[in-house]
């Protein structure tokens, strides 16, 4: 347990079961009255933002996150299945926990998994990854109002709009913070 002075931002904490990072971290004092905390926190699970106000004395549970090594093997319904790179221990994680990160991940991928208590809390996944154009639509000249563009499928089912030169069978990097075509190998 630590108290709220003893916070930072980028620290991460144990509040009523749920994993936050907290984001800012503004201690206040005012002329009369105590003192208190204002924090902005994020949920590690949902990505929600929250802001709670601490008096200094509280005690708050500080989260151990530990980073491992894994590498994506194979997805089996609604799970896919990890292995850890130290220990070769098989993981299991459900579709649900890993969010649109699924529509990026490809076998054999190398991934670093966090957990907290033992348990998958979530993972992460490389910036840019390289994805084989399963499906792609002709491209319709005579659009040039905009930039032309057509929508095409990814060999991990993930659709999204490219230049109209791509075609089925080429290689595309996607930027996986944003889901956006960067460019062609």
């Amino acid at each position: 347990m630590i108290t709220v002075n003893d916070l930072r931002s980028g620290m991460k904490i144990d509040m009523d079961g749920e994993l936050y990072v907290v984001e800012e971290f503004q201690h206040v004092k005012r002329a009369r009255g105590g003192a208190f905390a204002r924090i902005k926190l994020k949920n590690l699970q949902s990505g929600q933002s929250i802001r709670k106000v601490f008096q200094p004395s509280q005690k708050i549970k500080d989260a151990f996150i530990v980073e491992k090594s894994a590498q994506y093997l194979y997805k089996e319904r609604e799970d896919f299945h990890f292995m850890d790179l130290e220990t070769f221990e098989g993981r299991v994680i459900s579709k649900r926990n890993l969010g649109e990160k699924v529509n990026f991940l490809i076998e054999n991928m190398k991934v670093i998994l966090r957990l907290y208590e033992e348990r998958v809390i979530g993972i992460e996944i490389p910036t840019f990854v390289e994805l084989k154009v399963k499906k792609a639509s002709p491209g319709v000249k005579g659009n040039t109002v905009s930039t032309p563009s057509k929508l095409v499928v990814l060999e991990s089912g993930y659709s999204l709009q490219v230049p109209l030169f791509i075609k089925e069978g080429d290689i595309i990097r996607i930027d996986t913070r944003s889901g956006e075509y960067v460019g062609k190998k």
